[in-house]
């Protein structure tokens, strides 16, 4: 493995080697061990980062191993732009999201736990971005989704955090598996199990005549992953999560990942109708349902995760409109989301802990007990609003740009991005600004500023929206850049700055700022109106989670109480049913039964007795008159058949039939004088020819297929190896021997360990019985009835 690989394999390797060492460490150092821990997710970002030159320079790195070369199945990995700036995201505010848990759960007696799922999730979302296989695409996909509900149901004794983890759980594990059959159908069709591959295919996948399921899986599984309507409500549940995993969930990890997918098959699947329809269409009902429920909230991290479900709205509106602008503005806002998001999340964490509270109406005047926390809220509430001189404020120019057009299509998604973008500021700034103006309140507990674990990652997230901006040229020639280049699969330059677009961008800029303002001074009425609308409208997606998992109960139930009703017999019943059909069914319906045989001649007057044995003991099974009468005659076929075995020369199987129907007799003989059971059949005469009609069609289907296989020619081959060798492989005689023992072996000593293991289970019953019994015969009160024993 080269140099260059083996690194690049360490950095995946970093989260998963974190997550077993957390609960060592933080054992040994409590909260402190944060700072050790962060060494993991920092090293990986080194890594990443020191592959940006080569990157920007127009190089995909491509790396891994063969893991099953017959199936063309790789452990593989591809680094472009779109992958690293996502690992860069990922690994970077891992970085300051683990610092910031060690602060915000300090002294939480299972903090090592925390950690360990936070590891194991970051793990997850890097596997996912830089992977290259299909496969190995879909197994962190799905372990996102596992890691995420143990993240969002850590505090698994509350049952709001267990249902939110639950839904969570259900509708992204749901997309996974419509993604997996996506994959699994443009693997089939165009025969490329690498996404490099698929990528390189040019209309490959365009033209092919699968294409409109294949894409309609793909949005389930992206979608689902990130939140678009009417798949969203899982995400501001997921706010019952500690705010360490809101911040690292909203800003840089799993509700992304649904877009980097999209991001990810642009070049492959985009620019089609169907594309440049559903995801803006998708993308523009979610940006506005999300910037209006975020409205009605109080919660500081509900009316940001309301945000975060319009942003992503907005991402997929931009990732299929259609136009280089509308990627080069998706790309820039994807970035300085991560950002500002994941610092306005920290902050309202900052918040919670200190003063015990996140009810905007009951936070007043916080800014000189906390002038810090203000400072930093400010920075990214200017980057959310799109001012300047923050990354927001480049990517809310490139989105004017993108969709100033007169055309009907592109008017129409200007208005759903300027009425959202104008809730979104009003938002913005309540967040940052509404907790800390006024005359200071009363709170929980008393406010003061922050601990360093605590605002140092919400200060490191802000200052970089900032210094993006400022040196947007750097940024746009290592990050943005690449990025968009890989989104679109043609070289591309992104130049703009914190110059505006002179024209109609900048004043769609100016009028959303202004009608932001409005909305700010305005807020408690807005809310109140957006309440008063819900309200009639009715339950949401939300409440039609909880009615599809009741109904799905229900009718579990149901089915259950049918399909398993608690009897044997009827158990058994279908059991032989299904095995009748299975005989007789194919026989008949493609005319492969059996020719009949001639009546038999030439057997001889023994052989003649022998089945009349067999008869009379079938016989006298019908008509026994109790359960040990029918055990004992139903034995006399199983010696009729070891008597014909020894008569056609099988002595060996001939002793093994006599020594199996012996003991079967006995054994049963014993186990049924030891229980309580009628004397006669209690079945009625209408269930008796039932269940003798299923027997018989059981016996007449396996009769037709055993004379189905003897009209086969026989084939001499197995008899031929067996017979060569025997003698020089397994130094044995007696054919048969040396089959079970040595060609069979392992199969034989998987018979005999089922034996064993029955045998040691009729043991523990026979010493509860027989313990059952003697404190029956104490009188013990505490015995058990149910063992088929009378108590004296």
């Amino acid at each position: 493995m080269a140099d260059g690989t083996a690194l690049t394999f360490a950095a995946l390797c970093l989260p998963f080697l974190g997550a077993v060492l957390a609960p060592f460490l933080v054992r040994a150092f409590g909260h402190n061990a944060a700072w050790l821990l962060a060494l993991a997710p920092l090293l990986a970002f080194l890594r990443f980062a020191s592959l940006l030159p080569e990157i920007a320079a127009g190089t995909v790195i491509r790396g891994g191993y063969a893991w099953a070369p017959s199936l063309n199945l790789d452990f593989a990995w591809m680094l472009d732009g779109l992958s690293v700036t996502f690992a860069l995201l990922i690994s970077g505010i891992g970085t300051l999201v683990v610092l910031y848990a060690g602060g915000y759960l300090k002294g939480h007696p299972d903090l090592g736990r925390f950690f360990s799922f936070i590891f194991l999730f970051m793990g997850a979302m890097l596997g996912l971005v830089v992977s290259d296989n299909f496969l190995m695409l879909f197994v962190f996909w799905e372990l996102t989704s596992i890691t995420s509900f143990l993240l969002i149901g850590f505090d698994h004794r509350r049952e709001a955090s267990r249902r939110a983890a639950l839904q969570a759980l259900v509708i992204t594990g749901g997309g996974g598996l419509l993604l997996l059959a996506g994959l699994l159908m443009i693997w089939s069709t165009t025969g490329a199990s690498d996404l490099s591959v698929l990528l390189q295919s040019g209309d490959l996948l365009r033209t092919n005549p699968y294409y409109m399921p294949i894409l309609l899986l793909i949005l389930g599984g992206a979608f689902t992953k990130s939140a678009q309507y009417p798949f969203h409500a899982w995400l501001p549940n997921a706010m019952e999560a500690p705010t360490p995993v809101s911040a690292y969930l909203h800003s840089a990890t799993m509700v992304k990942a649904g877009v980097y997918l999209l991001m990810r098959l642009n070049p492959a699947m985009g620019g089609t109708t169907p594309w440049e329809t559903i995801l803006p269409l998708f993308g523009g009902v979610t940006l506005v349902v999300g910037a209006l429920l975020a409205v009605r909230k109080t919660d500081l991290k509900l009316k940001l995760a309301y945000t975060t479900v319009s942003s992503l709205g907005l991402l997929v509106l931009l990732t299929g409109f259609g136009s280089d602008y509308a990627i080069e503005a998706a790309v820039l806002y994807l970035v300085a989301h991560a950002l500002f998001k994941g610092a306005l999340f920290m902050v309202s964490g900052i918040i919670d802990h200190e003063t015990g509270t996140r009810d905007v109406t009951r936070l007043r005047g916080l800014r000189t007990a906390m002038p810090l926390t203000f400072a930093i809220a400010l920075a990214a509430a200017l980057s959310m609003g799109g001012l300047p001189p923050f990354a927001g404020f480049l990517a809310k120019e490139e989105i004017y740009a993108a969709l100033a057009h007169g055309d009907p299509r592109s008017i129409l998604f200007a208005v759903l991005v300027i009425a959202a973008n104008v809730l979104m500021f009003a938002i913005a700034f309540a967040v940052a600004l509404k907790p800390f103006l006024g005359t200071p309140v009363e709170t929980p507990r008393h406010p003061h500023e922050a601990p360093p674990l605590l605002w140092l990652g919400p200060a490191v997230l802000a200052l970089l929206g900032l210094l993006a901006a400022l040196f947007s040229a750097t940024t746009h020639h290592f990050i943005s850049s690449p990025m968009a280049s890989s989104v679109r699969g043609t070289a591309t330059t992104i130049e703009s700055s914190l110059a505006p677009h002179i024209g109609l961008p900048l004043l769609l800029s100016l009028f959303t700022i202004a009608l932001g303002i409005a909305v700010y001074w305005q807020l408690d009425r807005a809310r109140a109106l957006m309440a008063a609308l819900l309200q009639r409208l009715g339950p949401g997606p939300d409440q039609g989670f909880d009615n599809a998992i009741s109904g799905l109960v229900s009718f579990s139930v149901r089915v259950t109480r049918i399909l398993q009703p608690g009897r044997l017999e009827i158990y058994v019943t279908c059991t032989f049913l299904a095995v009748a059909a299975i005989l007789i069914l194919p026989l008949w319906l493609f005319g492969e039964g059996p020719s009949l045989p001639a009546w038999p001649v030439g057997v001889q007057i023994h052989e003649w007795g022998v089945v009349l044995l067999a008869v009379i003991g079938l016989v006298a099974v019908i008509i026994a008159r109790d359960r040990l009468t029918a055990i004992v005659s139903l034995g006399i076929q199983g010696f009729a058949v070891a008597l014909i075995f020894l008569l056609f020369g099988a002595p060996d199987l001939a002793f093994t039939q006599f020594m199996v129907e012996t003991l079967s007799v006995v054994i049963l003989a014993l186990v049924m004088t030891r229980l309580r059971l009628s004397h006669t059949d209690p079945r009625p005469v209408g269930q008796m020819i039932f269940d003798g009609a299923v027997a018989l069609a059981c016996g007449v289907g396996l009769t037709l297929l055993l004379m189905k296989a003897t009209e086969a020619p026989f084939s001499a081959t197995l008899s031929d190896f067996f017979n060569t060798y025997s003698k020089t492989i397994a130094h044995g005689a007696n054919v048969v021997n040396v089959i079970i023992v040595d060609f069979r072996g392992t199969d034989t000593l998987g018979e005999i360990a089922v034996v064993a293991m029955t045998g040691l289970a009729i043991l523990a019953l026979i010493r509860v019985r027989a313990g059952a019994e003697r404190k029956l015969a104490a009188n013990d009160p505490d015995a058990p009835d149910d063992l088929g024993v009378e108590r004296p």
